[in-house]
């Protein structure tokens, strides 16, 4: 990681990771301003294209981070703390796909079956199996999770089980098109396609259902500081939580009445709770933080 300086007072200006939403239009387009802080939004258009630069380079100072790159991060102690604002959350009910032409498939029945993840680690992937153990009795390790790219963070050694793609293999979207696989977990791109349904039925209700049952949200993405700038700078700290909120409720707001992006640490508790628990059950961390852990004396108060 490269050794970062910040001013000790005055204005500063962030090399920034964040990707363009709804709830961040506002802050991308300079409607909301901040005479303090200045965004150098150099991160790629996709945001997890810039999260392993970030925990392995130190290449942004700021900027979104999913929440399982961020907990493994924590684990192998990368310079970085939450702030409690969610710039991504969603349903993830209806991530995990099969390839109808091979047969019908209930959760179930993927146990002994071979089904594709962009990475093992994927917050996506998380959330999708934590659900499939907790609320269909899936046995994860009976499933072959086949996956295309490596884990952020370099350190992490996937458990056994994980079957990594070879260099060059088509992404795991286009081997469930080709009956590859028996099934994939897909995040935005979810194909419109005739051969793929998803595996679990009427996954809106069941994911609504779901929300009401945890009182929580997958969420997937927070936003990350470097913590030389948190212990340094809290009013700049301060600051970029402020103007992310602003431009949070500049945005249309979300559907079904569900928060999908909790600020403070309060409405977002159970949430990180359960993810979590998962990633401790999925072996994706070591040991299960507190969730008061993941943030500082700082950042915690945020929104309180």
């Amino acid at each position: 990681m490269m050794t970062i300086a910040f001013p000790n007072a005055g204005p500063v200006t962030l090399r920034t990771n964040l990707q363009d939403y709804p709830q961040t239009r506002a802050l991308k387009a300079g409607e909301v301003r901040s005479d303090l802080v200045s965004f150098d939004f150099s991160g790629p258009k996709s945001a997890f294209e810039g999260f392993k630069p970030m925990v392995r380079e130190g290449a942004f100072d700021a900027g979104e981070l999913a929440i399982i790159t961020f907990l493994q991060a924590k684990v192998y102690g990368k310079p970085l703390v939450l702030l409690p604002a969610v710039i991504m959350g969603r349903f993830q009910h209806q991530c995990i796909l099969m390839n109808a032409a091979l047969g019908a498939l209930h959760p179930k029945d993927i146990e002994g079956k071979r089904i594709g993840v962009r990475s093992y680690t994927q917050t996506t992937g998380a959330w999708v199996r934590g659900i499939l153990s907790h609320e269909y009795g899936v046995d994860l390790s009976r499933v072959t999770w086949v996956c295309h790219e490596d884990p952020h963070l370099a350190e992490y050694t996937e458990p056994p089980g994980i079957e990594r793609l070879p260099p060059g293999s088509p992404k795991v979207d286009q081997l469930l098109l080709e009956g590859k696989l028996d099934g994939a977990i897909l995040g935005n791109d979810l194909p419109n396609e005739p051969r793929v349904r998803t595996l679990i039925e009427n996954p809106r209700e069941a994911a609504t259902a779901w929300v009401k049952k945890y009182d929580a949200t997958p969420v997937n993405h927070l936003f990350a500081i470097n913590t030389v700038l948190s212990e340094r700078r809290p009013d700049v700290v301060r600051e970029i939580f402020r103007v992310l909120l602003e431009s949070r409720k500049a945005a249309p707001p979300g559907k079904d009445g569900i928060d999908f992006l909790p600020f403070g640490v309060e409405p977002m508790r159970r949430s990180l709770e359960l993810i979590i628990q998962y990633a401790v059950e999925q072996k994706l961390i070591p040991r299960r933080f507190e969730v008061d852990e993941l943030f500082d004396d700082t950042t915690r108060v945020l929104g309180a």
